[in-house]
């Protein structure tokens, strides 16, 4: 991997329902070098932070454009994890300047009503990134995502295990 291209800034939201879930969207295409691989195409809502934008600012927002979710407890963040992009050598993409993306990562209680969750209004313009969700046990999603966001995804459940047993935190 080549170390002369910068990381990505990103945010990570695990959203935990009251039975200490979290919701996981299954996206809808390949999406250059975040290569979707058949059967492994959930995730947990992640996207990129704009310039001069706050993290948890940056959390809000993602949170509400792939989810419409605004309805949330702060519980939790991490420190700053990284992942590397595989090699990618396709047709040019937005992502292709990166070599991956440096993530901080959020555990929120949702507080809503599941009604609330919509994956397919427009908001803010970026198209529908997910096309179906569910709620899914914390220690499972590293299974689900693509291999090279696995251990992000590991470090993730680790250090949010405390939010996935239920009830408010």
């Amino acid at each position: 991997m080549t170390t002369d291209k910068p990381y990505r800034a990103n945010v990570g939201i695990a959203l935990f329902n009251a039975a200490g879930l979290v919701l996981i969207g299954r996206r809808f295409r390949d999406d250059g070098p975040e290569i979707i691989l058949p059967g492994l195409e959930w995730q947990m809502p992640q996207d990129g932070i704009d310039p001069d934008e706050d993290p948890r600012a940056a959390m809000m927002r993602e949170l509400w454009e792939e989810t419409g979710v605004k309805t949330i407890h702060y519980l939790a963040e991490t420190d700053w994890l990284t992942y590397e992009f595989p090699p990618y050598d396709g047709p040019p993409h937005r992502l292709a300047k990166f070599r991956g993306q440096r993530q901080k990562w959020f555990a929120v209680r949702f507080a809503g009503r599941e009604d609330e969750v919509d994956l397919l209004s427009e908001r803010n313009g970026p198209p529908a990134e997910f096309e179906a969700w569910r709620w899914e046990r914390l220690d499972r999603v590293a299974d689900l995502v693509v291999p090279f966001r696995r251990e992000v995804y590991r470090a993730v459940a680790a250090q949010f295990a405390e939010f996935a047993t239920g009830g408010a935190a």
